[in-house]
């Protein structure tokens, strides 16, 4: 099994209850505190959360792009038994009947009627290496399928693995979203309150609800995004997405770039598809300059003829046969003189697409090499985005916890607190969204290095597609009535999945979940649970 299999198992019940990004070169991501548990606990029914192999087994199996993509490497493999073809005896049967209305004058030994059967065989013994050479040009577009295929794996789990942690992303951003506009709420009620009392100014009621109105419209843009990734993990995955547990880290990434280029130029399909290509392309050429060569075949043929009676018996004394047979073999060689100036043409067609897949291998290559680059710069810069934001967090909690003992004591205004709560969410928002960043930006950067592929994931649970199976059985096909099933859709159709909603049930984050007024006048109680 090619690369290092990535172990996508299902018990990650331990992990973070937001994404847990880290490499085996570099520390995991360490999550956030626990929260404190809803108060009304979930029912001890609730099903199995969906893992990130689930996803990739379910896309591996319902992916209409991959069942089209192995179709079309199906299609290509047909390719070698066609060009073989040419090789092999061609045999041919044709008969007619003809009945002849008008007689001539002088057609004394014209029948009536006659019903003819000829009989042709051939073999060809030496084209020049043109079926040679297009039997091996079709052999090589069928390993430049395969690495298309492999590609297309690759780029198909790596929008699962983006969808999967975008679902998760967004669900802790409504989340949070959520229980801000909660705790906003209970905190403008206080407020008002404490203004009918008159502890605080109108100003104080003004800037409370004027953040309430920014953190609904807030929360309504998050669980827009949230609807919107969840239809798309729908499409890719081709289920509801549901409960998804956190994914395991990523394994083997490597320590710099250079060695992430090696690696993808050694391994990455697209490329191998194209140098595949190229190398077709310069047999293709082979094969064109094979048309001005002679060629020779083997040919035997046979006939009857049948008059049906209608033929005279006799003339002149002489009996004339109502039907018979003849046959006859020998050699047919054809030496092409002047043919308009056809093979040179096909040559010269053959050498400029030459040429357009030998500048295609630089283009891909070029492409696999930022590819590269960038998904490990990318990755880099959101570990140390996630480093930032850690900080930053912890600081805005602390920040937070202080604004509020001081406001108890009359020190800092509600719209400081209201600050620093925005601060603290911002920051958490942040955070979550680096870890998303950084967990595809290492799988994107295993996909360029030609590691993100079913093999190498380990996906075992069933069978994995060989293209090899299909290949060997229409190889060596011959016969001209060996034809295939009709086909049948094997994409899942998601028609009758219901439109997803903006529903996210998550532990609440305890800062945030307290209310933002800490006078004395109004004492801390806890915010219900997020709707």
């Amino acid at each position: 099994m090619r690369g290092i299999r990535l172990a996508l198992l299902a018990g990650m019940a331990a992990c973070s209850p937001v994404i847990a990004a880290g490499t085996a070169s570099a520390q995991n991501v360490a999550p956030l505190p626990p929260t404190a548990p809803p108060p009304e606990p979930a029912p001890a029914t609730a099903a199995t959360p969906t893992t990130l192999r689930d996803a990739l087994v379910r896309a591996y199996t319902d992916s209409p792009v991959l069942a089209g993509e192995r179709a079309n490497l199906r299609a290509t493999n047909e390719g070698v038994p066609l060009a073989r073809a040419d090789a092999l005896p061609n045999l041919g049967v044709r008969g007619g009947y003809t009945s002849f209305l008008v007689q001539g004058q002088n057609a004394f030994l014209q029948p009536d009627e006659a019903l003819t059967a000829d009989a042709q065989l051939s073999q060809n013994v030496f084209a020049g290496g043109r079926i040679k050479n297009s039997v091996a040009a079709a052999k090589t577009r069928v390993l430049a399928g395969r690495s298309n295929l492999r590609t297309t794996e690759a780029n198909l789990f790596t929008d699962v693995v983006a969808a999967y942690n975008d679902v998760i992303r967004d669900e802790a951003t409504v989340s949070l979203n959520r229980q801000n506009v909660r705790s906003l709420e209970v905190n403008l009620q206080a407020t008002r309150d404490r203004f009918e009392v008159g502890d605080l100014t109108r100003t104080d009621v003004a800037q409370s609800e004027a953040r309430l109105s920014g953190a609904i419209g807030q929360l309504r843009q998050a669980e827009a995004r949230l609807i919107a990734s969840r239809e798309t993990y729908l499409q890719v995955v081709g289920a509801v997405p549901g409960e998804l547990a956190p994914p395991p880290p990523l394994p083997n990434l490597p320590a710099d770039p250079q060695a992430a280029v090696g690696t993808a130029l050694n391994n990455n399909p697209a490329l191998e598809a194209a140098e595949r290509l190229r190398d077709a392309a310069g047999l293709d050429v082979r094969a064109a300059r094979a048309t001005r060569l002679p060629q020779a075949d083997l040919v035997a043929g046979g006939s009857y003829f049948n008059y049906l009676g209608t033929l005279p018996s006799s003339v002149v004394g002489t009996s004339v046969p109502q039907s018979g047979t003849s046959a006859q073999a020998g050699v047919s060689v054809t030496l092409p003189i002047y043919q308009g100036g056809r093979p040179a043409a096909q040559v010269r067609q053959a050498q400029a697409r030459q040429g357009q897949a030998i500048e295609q291998v630089t283009t891909t290559e070029r492409g696999v090499i930022a590819q590269a680059r960038t998904a490990f710069a990318n990755w880099q810069s959101s570990q140390r985005v996630i480093e930032a934001s850690e900080a930053a967090v912890a600081a805005n909690r602390l920040s937070l916890e202080g604004v509020r003992a001081e406001n108890s004591v009359g020190n800092r205004t509600i719209i400081e607190v209201l600050n620093a709560e925005q601060e603290l969410l911002n920051s958490q928002v942040n955070l979550v969204s680096a870890r998303r960043d950084a967990y595809v930006a290492g799988f994107a950067l295993l996909a360029a290095m030609g590691r993100a592929e079913a093999e190498d994931l380990g996906l075992d649970g069933g069978a994995l597609f060989n293209p090899l199976t299909d290949y060997e059985r229409v190889d060596k096909a011959w016969f001209d009535f060996d034809d295939e099933p009709a086909p049948r859709p094997q994409g899942t159709r998601t028609v009758d999945a219901p439109a997803q909603t903006p529903f996210v049930t998550r532990p609440l984050e305890p800062q945030l979940q307290r209310p933002v007024d800490t006078n004395p006048a109004n004492p801390s109680g806890d915010v219900t649970t997020p709707r």
